[in-house]
């Protein structure tokens, strides 16, 4: 399943860039175990923290487009450092801060710019422009999957300092391990310069390139179905520990939840990112919108038990992120990947608009309801919404690209 990786090179790129996601990642997907201890310490509210971390949602997503268009113009490196060092910072800060306006200042925009920086559009790029068609898919299926891992190690270990440190001491000690991803971001970039891309780049300038996506129909299309990821995602990233605690379950059931989401996508990033070489990404998206509409319509007919929450995590798990390979494969196909960094960030733009809607309403819906139960049933509703979205979407079949590629 990973043979397509066969390019001199390929590999020491691939998991650089799964480090540098599985640290960037780690640090985004484990915010919602300190919502209850920022809570209880600074008495901020649910709805107010909900509210900064769903701008943390929204600038994350804005930073796409910039830092991808900044790695297509002047290469990765610099781009991967300065965010390591601004997400770190970030979250050294947060300790310090009472005030909503604070949490906002240090989650929602320093740790979310820095993230950002080190995310899918800069390293999805970087990794495309030197493989090969056929490898592209593979590659971006491993490095999505270094965010799981992310997931996977980051979430039990938060907890844990947690209980050690306390909320606080755990942030500062993050902001340590956060630092992790500098000596990674030099093997992305290969030592900090542009490596002879191995496709033909596409003699279009970036500013028309982003132009004819924005009026390109199926590129609307791409992106209305992955707002429906965004909002998923960061609905459940934000609250789902809440939503145990809710349900009279200790914390560390939430946190073995949030790595069972992560441990089942490794394996659902690595097998989507091989399938993308094989069947159109609009139908592996479809299915796997569809499936997450089914999943959550079973957790909401059963007993809401320890057991029911580790299959649900591990059912969440298996297309948690794994909507990214496709979607990054059908803008490829699309457009060429000489500009992938700029126009995949929008797509991600795109997917946090929905995570800030999902975020920052999950908090809404708990302080008007004291319950989530509204917020399932959009979600529903929108991941069905998203697969037929896809469906339409004009993609060359696998073996016709491949023929010309």
């Amino acid at each position: 399943m990973l043979k397509e990786l066969k390019e001199p090179g390929a590999w020491l790129i691939t998991l650089a860039a799964a480090g540098v996601l599985m640290i960037t990642m780690g640090a985004r997907q484990t915010i919602g175990l300190f919502v209850g201890p920022i809570n209880t310490s600074t008495g901020m509210g649910i709805a107010t923290i909900s509210f900064a971390l769903a701008i943390a949602q929204l600038t994350w997503g804005a930073v796409q487009p910039l830092a991808g268009a900044a790695a297509d113009r002047w290469g990765p490196f610099a781009v991967l450092v300065a965010g390591t060092v601004v997400m770190a910072f970030g979250t050294a800060l947060t300790p310090l801060v009472s005030s909503g306006i604070g949490l906002t200042f240090t989650q929602g925009l320093l740790v979310a710019v820095g993230a950002g920086a080190g995310s899918f559009s800069v390293l999805i790029g970087a990794a495309a422009l030197r493989m090969s068609p056929e490898a592209r898919g593979t590659a971006s299926g491993v490095i999505n999957a270094g965010g799981s891992v992310g997931q996977l190690v980051f979430a039990p270990l938060a907890q844990k300092l947690i209980q050690w440190l306390g909320w606080m001491g755990a942030m500062y000690t993050l902001a340590v391990i956060w630092l992790a991803a500098l000596p990674l971001a030099g093997k992305v970039a290969g030592g900090g310069k542009i490596s002879k891309p191995v496709v033909e780049l596409s003699p279009v300038s970036l500013r028309q390139t982003v132009k004819d996506a924005l009026h390109d129909r199926d590129y609307l299309l791409l992106n209305l179905g992955f707002f429906t990821c965004g909002f998923h995602i960061a609905f459940l990233t934000t609250h789902l520990p809440t939503e145990i605690g809710l349900c009279g379950l200790p914390p560390t059931v939430a946190s073995t939840s949030l790595a069972l989401i992560g441990g089942a996508n490794i394996f659902g990033s690595i097998w989507v990112g091989h399938l993308v070489g094989r069947y159109r990404s609009k139908m592996i998206l479809a299915l796997m919108y569809t499936s997450r509409a089914v999943l959550i319509g079973w957790y909401l007919m059963m007993p809401h038990t320890t057991a029911v929450f580790y299959v649900f995590a591990i059912g969440l798990g298996l297309t948690w992120l794994a909507t990214v390979p496709p979607t990054a494969c059908i803008v490829g196909k699309l457009f060429n990947v000489r500009f992938l960094g700029t126009l995949f960030g929008l797509t991600l733009f795109t997917h946090q608009i929905g995570g800030f809607l999902g975020a920052w309403l999950g908090g809404l819906a708990l302080d008007a309801f004291n319950s989530y139960d509204p917020m399932w049933w959009a979600d529903i509703a929108l991941a069905l919404l998203a697969a037929a979205i896809n469906l339409p979407i004009r993609e060359a079949r696998v073996r016709r690209q491949l023929a010309r590629a």
